[in-house]
């Protein structure tokens, strides 16, 4: 097995295939003692189309309206990806509008006058926000991009269904992959590059959850429990302890991200980063198969 970097950062094995038979992963520094690896069984695609529709929120780091009546806003965007197993793919966008984030601040936007769109922010300076929705659009995705994406490779779909179901072996192969991609901090690549295997890439189920468990013992993890989402449903809540990198370094301090995981699917709910209900979100509102083909994003 031979790993080699390229101008598009893919990761390159020469022998039957990317990821992964035993002996290929067998042969990787540091395996060799490795029980046998177990491979995901491939199975036939549900549908024409791997389709993914996620809703990203995220609360504008500026307050508008006037400064007698601040207020914060949560702006909104659609993604939707359709991809095919013979790697074509499409990219849909949309956003659904702006709105007041809380009780409090839709209180201090009635009293200024219940504004649908924003110019300046409270202290002048330029923004672009709107509750009005856009028409959006949906393109076709060219080139390498049009594969599957994970650890900084672009995969075809055959790729993906061979990737390893026992735990450790994946790991091996996430960490492998993030050296070649990354070559600095390699663990944390590697961690951040595995909530894509629950919704971005139609890997079988007993890849997903050999993720999980990959996931569950990196450093900086945390099982939080039982809880909801923003859309009402329930999974279960992890967190991931992530160091600031910018900034004086004493004044870094550690940034919180948060999965909900629904683990009877094996399916990523939503990825909340920074502060719980001030930071970002994205809600992944589908991820599975469909034959319904590429089309501007639906309202939600």
């Amino acid at each position: 097995m031979k790993l080699a970097t390229v101008p598009a950062r893919r990761l390159i094995v020469t022998g039957a295939c990317l990821a992964v038979g035993a002996a290929a992963l067998l042969a990787l520094p540091g395996l060799a003692k490795a029980p046998v690896t177990r491979l995901a069984s491939a199975s036939a695609p549900e549908g024409t189309y791997w389709h993914t529709r996620v809703l990203s929120r995220d609360t504008h780091h500026r307050q508008v309206g006037s400064r007698a009546n601040p207020y914060r806003v949560v702006e909104q965007r659609l993604i939707e990806r359709w991809h095919t197993t013979d790697g074509r793919s499409w990219l849909g966008y949309r956003q659904p509008g702006a709105y007041p984030k809380s009780d409090k601040d839709r209180e201090a936007w009635r009293r200024d006058g219940s504004p649908a769109r924003w110019t300046r922010d409270v202290t002048g300076q330029t923004v672009a926000l709107s509750t009005r929705p856009t028409k959006g659009h949906v393109t076709p995705v060219r080139g390498q991009n049009a594969q599957f994406f994970l650890a900084g490779q672009y995969l075809t779909y055959e790729e993906v269904q061979r990737l390893p179901a026992d735990p450790a072996a994946l790991k091996a192969w996430l960490t492998k992959a993030a050296q070649v991609a990354e070559g600095r901090d390699v663990e944390r690549f590697a961690r951040d590059s595995l909530p894509d295997l629950f919704h971005r890439l139609p890997a079988p189920k007993e890849v997903r959850a050999a993720a999980y468990q990959v996931l569950l013992g990196m450093p900086g993890v945390h099982v939080r429990g039982a809880a909801r989402d923003g859309l009402g449903r329930e999974g279960t809540a992890l967190t991931i302890d992530q160091p600031q990198a910018t900034g004086p370094k004493a004044e870094r301090g550690t940034i919180i991200k948060r999965l909900i995981i629904d683990t009877a699917a094996m399916v990523l709910l939503s990825d909340e980063f920074g502060p719980q209900g001030a930071g970002s979100v994205d809600l992944v509102m589908r991820a599975g198969w469909t034959n319904t083909g590429p089309a501007v994003p639906a309202l939600p």
